[in-house]
């Protein structure tokens, strides 16, 4: 039997436009069965949180332009469980607006805030350091999150810094260290008492509406007068006139760089953001000439290290490419090297520069 007072946010607003022209503004990659295993990344992520969380009790938070994805997708999922923004606002006004309607139906809830895109395999252990940070969070006023012990000196994560000092598997967090230079991230491994920042948080809805009260009173104040009109038929109306008016703010800069009761639990399980190709054809399975092979038929010859993907059984041939990402959608075809991949961004951009939003 689930414990009723858990519940879970799933960030599932991102456009992810590293991943064109795959992910689009209409179509964003979580809603995209990225890893070729017939489930789409939102699907994985929610089954990964119904293994410990009431499936009732998970909230898809999203952008109204995505929500019929979502039912569509969680064919399961109520209305009540989708939460709407009108406006695209980062994260902190987000999580504070769900979490005030979490608050107002179960004051004693505990709850999990997870991206919707991420690579998680052993979600035996994931599950575990959730309840572990759950079991901290019913007896403590705590901020907590889920750092990932670093593999190597990362310039695209933020870094948690945590007191080394404190041997419990719970350590409280230092400070929050934006991206770093590749010396700075070298000399962060070499000091042993930093994680990456995963972006995955777990508190109590008490704790979490006191910190936004604490820290951000403008923001609090804003969602707090719609109290009375959340988990009601009135609530869409108060969200319509009001989001718009929030701080376009992260939760990492709204409360967890400021808050002082903050902890970090290192993570036990394997974990990828799947933010580029490049990420995504480190995690999949290679050839023999390691090429990751998405959907396609691939013939190729003298052709290594590539990122392949296109329509399923689509019949992709290729010759001398090595270390290129090749993407073939609809009326879009990419080919691009792998280590330009931080500037597909760029391309995008001009793409609808040039040819409109339509391809974007």
């Amino acid at each position: 039997m689930k414990n009723k007072n858990y519940y879970a946010i799933l960030m599932a607003g991102g456009v992810g436009s590293r991943f064109w022209p795959v992910s689009t503004q209409n179509f964003p990659k979580q809603f995209h069965d990225m890893l070729g295993t017939g489930d789409t990344l939102i699907q994985k992520t929610f089954n990964r949180l119904a293994n410990l969380i009431p499936e009732e009790n998970i909230f898809i938070l999203t952008n109204e332009r995505y929500k019929d994805l979502v039912f569509e997708q969680l064919p399961n999922v109520t209305k009540r469980q989708v939460v709407l923004e009108p406006a695209m606002r980062n994260t902190a006004p987000c999580i504070l607006y769900a979490s005030l309607k979490i608050q107002k139906e179960n004051e004693d809830a505990t709850m999990i805030v997870a991206p919707s895109d991420h690579w998680i395999e052993d979600e035996d252990a994931f599950s575990k350091n959730v309840k572990n940070a759950f079991d901290f969070c019913e007896s403590n006023d705590a901020l907590m999150t889920l750092g990932i012990t670093p593999t190597f000196p990362n310039t695209g994560y933020g870094y948690i810094e945590f007191n080394e000092l404190n041997s419990s598997n719970i350590k409280p967090v230092n400070q929050f260290r934006e991206k770093p230079d590749y010396d700075t991230a070298k000399s962060f491994l070499e000091q042993g008492n930093f994680l990456w920042n995963a972006g995955i948080f777990m508190w109590s809805v008490k704790s979490v509406v006191l910190a936004f009260k604490n820290n951000q009173p403008k923001l609090y104040q804003l969602f707090a007068n719609g109290y009375n009109v959340y988990n009601t038929e009135f609530e869409d109306d108060f969200i319509r006139d009001n989001y718009g008016k929030a701080e376009n703010i992260s939760v990492d800069y709204a409360l967890m760089e400021k808050s002082n009761n903050v902890y970090v639990i290192p993570a036990t399980f394997d974990w990828n953001d799947l933010g580029t190709w490049g990420s995504l054809y480190d995690k999949l399975d290679k050839d023999e000439s390691n090429n990751a092979i998405v959907n396609a038929k691939v013939l190729a010859e003298d052709a290594s290290g590539n990122m392949i993907r296109s329509k399923k059984d689509k019949i992709v041939v290729i010759d001398g490419l090595k270390d290129y990402i090749i993407v073939d959608k609809d009326e879009v075809l990419l080919i691009f090297p792998k280590a330009k991949e931080q500037d597909i961004k760029k391309v995008l951009q001009s793409v609808r520069d040039t040819f409109g939003e339509s391809f974007a």
